[in-house]
């Protein structure tokens, strides 16, 4: 057995995790199997052989055998560096906490790790990397000056979205808890941070699922010798205006972006779309929902049940899956580009969509959709990274990660804004219309414009099968890490129930899918497109950039960057470069102050297509969005009332992490209420 070595006196121990429950313990003496030993500097060490008996903290309450290891494992040996302590055997009562190595555990905590460090990669890449880069990417930048739009895009990336995705890695990581309970270990005034990007994950499963019902839908009507939406003969969805030799095809979807009228006639891909997959002939609006589409609930129901059996066994099993959803979309994008760079048109496609107009770098609003672009593609604020995160080993190299994710989402975004305009080059020769007349934004994308172009090629069915399925990958890993978020901050902000129940998380997992695919299920009715469109801006938008604010905040001033960054040092071995230290600080929290602002002025009239929603639809939405944003004064408020001791103490103890609380019950003494803690970079 590999002999570990640990400090005598834990609690004195600086930089380490402490327990929740855990005062400034002292180990008792060990059993025959563990010997004291001094080390050159001086320290007594505990040299761990075999087994350790409980011991007691100083207020003679019974430590539990997990925070014994989590404080050995933080402990530091003569040379400085933390001790990893890999193998940790719990009293004879617990036999199924023994040999925790075999089970993959960490630091003897009782949680599971990855089993390896790319099934954490590929899952944070797959979550990056979502269908945003497929539908809204190459309409930024084509709607932006082109090539120019790179310059404000990769500026905002740098220094608003990376520190940030870096930021939630490594609390996630060194804290080894959820998006929730991780905050009782940094500032436990702002554990609504936790509760709100829980509760906007929640919110945003209510339709981001029906992106992968719809993509199942066509996936299935693919498998035929020819497309449903090639041609409107015998078609009973198409209208009277359906044309297959249509020569405008222009935005029926988001007809307000696209900046014209709806056309007179329409494409079959149009009509398939609208009135087969969707039913919208059979609703009036926003207000006249209809009976579900059985078709779309069927696949709404497989999207579920996919997710359901990805995520009950946690990262053992999830880890698996990301293997396929996240590299397959990057192979079948390079297969569809290489297809249509060889279709006529496809050429000038590609020269419109890296067009170098450098006067629209001028433009404000082009900066504002390089900021949306970047931080919601990124994905930070949702609570997924921290929770990912947070079953990573302690010295798992996660500045790595970071930057390879960062970049794989940069390249997915690129490549598919070549992939789209190839094809949009090709659509627009064919129609003999400008290219801004066939580029679109959001579903009409990729449910409209794309199978279109798909359905005039040879082999059609082949493309369309592999086009769908890359959207469905696309959208699984994504969708599986919202829903992970969810699981891993409930499970970890009610540990003890989840450890007593058996097959808790299962069961967990399974009402939570339920819930969720109920909720889904308005968006499968006629109406789903308005209910979509709803949710789509009103679920996540403004709260997660809140959530993204404060967690900087939390981090970056109250925590402390001194403090943060002797954690990095303690995992990685190195405190992090000014760089960081000074966007975690000042810049991200000022590039999401400005994000916040850009969002409230510029918020458009909510509208679909012709449609402009009833005023109380916006009412409902804002209140909607609210309801997730109010958690976190509204938790902040709870600790200060319910937090004990008098008004300072309550301050102190609220603004303060744990590991402080000993200073300042005991000797009074608050570092964050002295100027130093606050100027420090």
């Amino acid at each position: 057995m590999e002999n570990r070595v640990a400090p005598l006196d834990v609690g004195t121990q600086a930089g380490s995790p402490q327990s929740d429950s855990l005062s400034s313990p002292t180990l008792s003496s060990p059993t025959s199997t563990a010997t004291e030993e001094t080390s050159p500097g001086g320290n007594s060490y505990i040299l761990i052989q075999d087994e350790l008996t409980l011991p007691r903290s100083t207020s003679g309450e019974d430590i539990r055998p997990e925070q014994i290891a989590l404080l050995l494992n933080s402990a530091s040996v003569s040379n400085g560096k933390p001790a990893h302590i890999a193998h940790v055997l719990v009293p004879r009562e617990n036999p199924e906490e023994e040999s925790l190595v075999k089970h993959g555990k960490e630091a003897g905590d009782g949680r599971e790790t990855w089993t390896s460090g790319m099934d954490f990669l590929l899952s944070i890449i797959g979550y990056a990397v979502d269908l945003a880069a497929v539908w809204r990417f190459p309409y930024y930048a084509y709607k932006n000056g082109g090539g120019a739009f790179l310059i404000p895009y990769f500026i905002m990336l740098v220094i608003g979205a990376t520190p940030l995705l870096y930021l939630e890695l490594l609390i996630g990581q060194y804290h080894r808890q959820g998006p929730i309970s991780v905050w009782t270990r940094i500032s436990p005034i702002f554990q609504g941070i936790g509760f709100c990007a829980v509760m906007v994950s929640f919110y945003t499963s209510f339709y981001y699922n029906n992106i992968l019902a719809w993509s199942f839908f066509y996936f299935f009507a693919s498998m035929s010798s020819e497309l449903p939406w090639s041609d409107c003969a015998n078609r009973t969805w198409a209208s009277a205006l359906c044309d297959a030799n249509i020569n405008n095809s222009a935005g029926h979807y988001n007809g307000n972006i696209s900046g014209g009228l709806a056309p007179a006639l329409r494409s079959p891909a149009q009509d398939y779309f609208d009135n087969y997959v969707l039913g919208l002939e059979e609703t009036s609006g926003f207000d006249s929902l209809g009976w579900p589409r059985w078709q779309l609930v069927l696949c709404l129901a497989l999207a579920y049940l996919i997710l359901f059996l990805a995520l009950f066994k946690g990262v053992k099993s999830s880890g698996k899956v990301v293997w396929v959803t996240a590299i397959a979309p990057y192979i079948i994008l390079l297969i569809l580009l290489i297809r249509g760079v060889f279709l006529p048109g496809a050429t000038d496609g590609l020269k419109f969509y890296l067009n170098l107009d450098l006067r629209r770098l001028g433009d404000t609003q082009v900066w504002i959709d390089a900021a949306v672009q970047v931080f919601y593609s990124i994905g930070a604020g949702f609570g997924v990274h921290l929770a990912l995160s947070s079953y990573n080993s302690f010295h798992h190299p996660t500045t790595r990660d970071c930057l390879i994710t960062v970049g794989a989402n940069a390249a997915a975004n690129l490549l598919s804004g070549f992939v789209v305009f190839a094809y949009l080059g090709y659509m627009s020769a064919k129609q003999n219309v400008g290219i801004e007349q066939v580029a679109k934004n959001g579903p009409g994308l990729v449910f409209q414009v794309y199978p279109e172009a798909i359905g005039t090629l040879p082999a059609a069915p082949v493309w369309s099968l592999l086009f769908f399925l890359m959207l469905l990958t696309l959208g699984m890993d994504s969708s599986m890490g919202g829903m992970e978020a969810i699981i891993t901050g409930i499970c970890d902000y009610f540990h003890d129930f989840f450890r007593s129940v058996p097959h808790s998380r299962p069961l967990f997992t399974a009402a939570l899918c339920v819930v969720s695919f109920l909720f889904g299920i308005i968006n499968c009715t006629p109406a789903g497109i308005y209910t979509f469109q709803w949710f789509d801006t009103f679920s996540a938008g403004v709260s997660l950039l809140f959530v993204a604010f404060f967690e900087a905040i939390a981090v970056g001033w109250f925590y402390g960057i001194d403090q943060f960054s002797q954690d990095i040092e303690d995992m990685l071995g190195s405190p992090p470069g000014f760089f960081w230290r000074i966007c975690w600080k000042v810049l991200s929290p000022l590039f999401l102050i400005a994000a916040i602002i850009a969002a409230a002025v510029t918020f458009p009239v909510l509208k679909y297509d012709h449609y402009t929603y009833p005023v109380w639809a916006s009412a409902v939405g804002w209140a909607f969005s609210l309801s997730t944003t109010i958690l976190i004064p509204i938790v902040a408020i709870s600790k200060l009332v319910t937090t004990k001791g008098s008004f300072r103490q309550k301050v102190a103890l609220s603004i303060s992490p744990m590991r402080d609380y000993d200073d300042i019950t005991r000797e009074g003494y608050v570092k964050r209420f002295h100027r130093k803690h606050w100027l420090q970079i």
